[in-house]
């Protein structure tokens, strides 16, 4: 038998409250003495008691042992979450650090999301993600070239997400101004907005007979256009302060915190779950919701940032279910909600890769 949280009476409420408050806090199983010794619960030891084995069969609680109190279960935190957690109450302290983000506002957008994460993490006390995600999908628009020498010359490649990226190009044979500019000609008419998954070969083979004398310039070109499309598209993950998942002993089992930081490490299921997940709005995920199996011990908590209506990021936490969700989600909400504000419909921001940075 399961709730769904309609069944509830307000008492039963206000000990599933004090119970998760005390459990987040404490970290330990939580009894109907401790509650009534420390919450103010103005109620029979026996009828505490009562209400905590009915909300156990309902699903809300779980006992680790016979003899022990009570542990909030996945659809106790769940409820508390969506129905009973309170808005956090800063330190002063706290409010200064967040002011800080105010601050950035010179910074570009991607330095600042990676400043916040740090933020985030050093307020919460839990490991920070932030996240550059994949664009939909990555096209090279436009493209350029910068006669060098005799034997070498620059391709600029210019995808449609609006980044640029240089490659230095060395040919064995002597080449000259108007060959490259033959070439940038040759790729903008053949390739400009072309998927290069699905780039027919005829193309190339059109763009080497163009190329009379000079065919052999072209395969590292077009492995070139590949490796720069596939670096665009990837996306990326930083992780701060990967360590506070020691602090918790839901982390104890050196194999499972393994297989986490290594998650962590190589991106792609979380860049999966930020690109498939809910826009301006805190996404939760609490132990099994998780679509990661190594993350059915843990709580995600995160949200995308957007700029002029579109994503250029996101922010989380990742830690165990036993989570202080109020502080989390209501410092989550003033973090992206403050660098949102920062930069509305009236102010261009670009990213790194919007402002053309080149790499060579």
């Amino acid at each position: 038998m399961y709730g769904n949280g309609n069944e509830l009476s307000e008492r039963k409420k206000m000990i599933l409250r004090a119970i998760i408050d005390a459990h987040i806090d404490r970290g330990e199983p939580v009894g109907s003495k401790y509650l009534i010794q420390n919450n103010n619960i103005a109620y029979s030891s026996a009828t505490v008691r009562n209400e905590m084995a009915e909300l156990e069969e309902l699903g809300y609680l779980e006992q680790p042992h016979t003899s022990a109190g009570r542990i909030p279960s996945e659809l106790g935190y769940r409820f508390y979450v969506d129905s009973l957690m309170e808005r956090y109450r800063y330190t002063r302290d706290e409010l200064e650090q967040l002011d800080t983000i105010k601050k950035s506002k010179e910074e570009e957008l991607d330095r600042i999301i990676e400043q916040a994460g740090r933020l985030f993490s050093r307020i919460t006390n839990y490991t920070a993600i932030t996240v550059k995600p994949r664009p939909v999908q990555v096209v090279i628009s436009q493209f350029n070239t910068v006669y060098v020498d005799s034997h070498s010359f620059v391709l600029v490649m210019v995808s449609n997400t609006g980044v640029a990226k240089t490659k230095l190009i060395k040919t064995s044979a002597p080449i000259d101004p108007a060959l490259t500019d033959k070439l940038s000609s040759l790729l903008n008419m053949h390739l400009s907005g072309i998927n290069i998954a699905e780039l027919a070969y005829s193309s190339i083979i059109d763009i080497q007979r163009s190329m009379f004398g000079y065919e052999e310039i072209v395969e590292p070109i077009i492995k070139c256009i590949y490796d720069t499309v596939n670096e665009i598209d990837r996306g990326d993950v930083k992780v701060e302060q990967v360590n506070r998942l020691l602090e918790f002993p839901e982390y104890s089992n050196l194999s499972e915190l393994r297989g986490l930081i290594g998650m962590l490490e190589q991106k792609e299921d979380i860049l999966n779950i930020i690109s498939n997940s809910k826009k301006d709005t805190i996404n939760i995920l609490i132990g099994k919701e998780n679509s990661v199996d190594i993350m059915n011990n843990s709580t995600l908590i995160f949200k995308t940032i957007t700029a002029n209506d579109k994503v250029v990021g996101a922010i989380g936490v990742i830690g165990p279910c036993r989570m202080d969700y109020s502080k989390v989600i209501t410092t989550l909400d003033m973090i992206s909600n403050s660098i949102t504000g920062m930069f509305g419909s009236d102010q261009a921001m670009l990213t790194d890769g919007e402002k053309g940075e080149n790499n060579d």
